[in-house]
């Protein structure tokens, strides 16, 4: 009998179609998923979310509960203020699948989360950035040392701040590194209480539009910034047709908003409540066009994880390996 992270991947591949497809030699076990579809059980699945990206879109559009119905399966949306929030939403059974930055699985997995990668977005990383008041006197990432700089930790903005720091040569501990959630941290940013916040959009495109703020520097060049879609490894077992679903869902409308910056913005920005202009400067800054786990993506996660866990951020070592479909382990180790 084939592994249910077989039954996974086959469902992605027939749902994805090419866009999904990861080699030729599993074109059989393709036709094979296609003679003999995986009856699901009606249930309701509980998708997590934040203020950014296609995922926030899919659920303002609808139109996943529409793909969703003759399958007996109705949604269920929980917001959260950050990654490591949402994931540990699904490690605590209160959501079975949502989408985080590069670091939150990372955090997650080491504090035991039972997860597994689905698919991912194309690297953006001008969408994260550490950014200063406009009236700062800091100019380049070498004048943080001393300075106390905000973020949330174990989101994506951890990693860029760890690498920004390395590219000058600074070490984790020559700044301050103030743990705060966005809201708060913004509240600090704004009332002085601390120097540099690092934050990713929409959030950096409001701290830009309404409060002037200065981006000092961007992951260009430095991160790669990817978004992460994840689900609890039972709810993947058991339900590979919906996971498969949703993905379809996500790249049909990733296609659609290529085209369709505008569009974009007028679903969007009552979604996140910004203005178009500030939430047309975050969409232009989203990478479009979503794409299977690749070893070379888990490769990449792999080396945050080490640098994570160099730096006694998590308390142990982990191995992505370990929350991939089991074809890409032996790849990926």
């Amino acid at each position: 009998m084939r592994s249910s992270f077989s039954s996974l991947r086959r469902a992605l591949l027939l749902a994805g179609g090419a866009a999904l497809s990861l080699t030729v030699s599993l074109s059989s076990s393709l036709a094979q998923a296609q003679s003999q579809p995986q009856p699901t059980a009606a249930h309701e699945i509980r998708i997590g979310f934040q203020k950014y990206g296609t995922l926030t879109v899919l659920k303002a559009k609808g139109d996943l509960e529409k793909r969703l119905a003759p399958l007996g399966v109705t949604v269920k949306w929980t917001e959260f203020p950050a990654g490591p929030q949402l994931l540990e939403g699904l490690n605590v059974g209160s959501i079975d699948f949502g989408t985080v930055g590069e670091a939150p699985p990372i955090f997650a997995q080491a504090a035991g989360a039972d997860l597994v990668y689905v698919a991912n977005q194309p690297p953006a990383p001008s969408a994260e950035a550490l950014i200063v008041p406009k009236t700062s006197s800091v100019r380049s990432i070498a004048d943080l040392k001393g300075k106390k700089v905000a973020l949330n930790k174990g989101s994506n903005v951890h990693y860029l701040l760890v690498k920004l720091l390395e590219k000058q040569g600074l070490k984790y501990n020559d700044i301050q590194v103030v743990y705060l959630p966005p809201a708060d941290a913004r509240a600090a940013f704004e009332s002085g209480a601390v120097d540099a916040w690092v934050i990713w959009d929409p959030f950096l495109a409001s701290a830009q539009r309404q409060l002037g703020a200065r981006v000092v520097a961007d992951g260009t060049g430095v991160v790669n910034n990817i978004q992460f879609y994840l689900a609890s490894r039972p709810y993947a077992d058991k339900h590979p047709q919906v996971v498969a679903a949703i993905v379809d869902e996500l790249a049909r409308l990733d296609r659609w908003s290529q085209g369709n910056l505008a569009a974009v913005v007028s679903v969007l920005s009552p979604q996140i409540g910004l203005d178009a202009a500030t939430t047309e400067l975050a969409a232009s800054r989203f990478a479009y066009g979503i794409q299977p786990i690749t070893p070379a993506i888990a490769a990449q996660q792999q080396l945050i994880a080490d640098t994570f866990h160099q730096l006694k951020l998590i308390p142990r070592p982990i191995r992505i390996s370990e929350a991939l479909p089991r074809e890409l382990k032996t790849a990926a180790n």
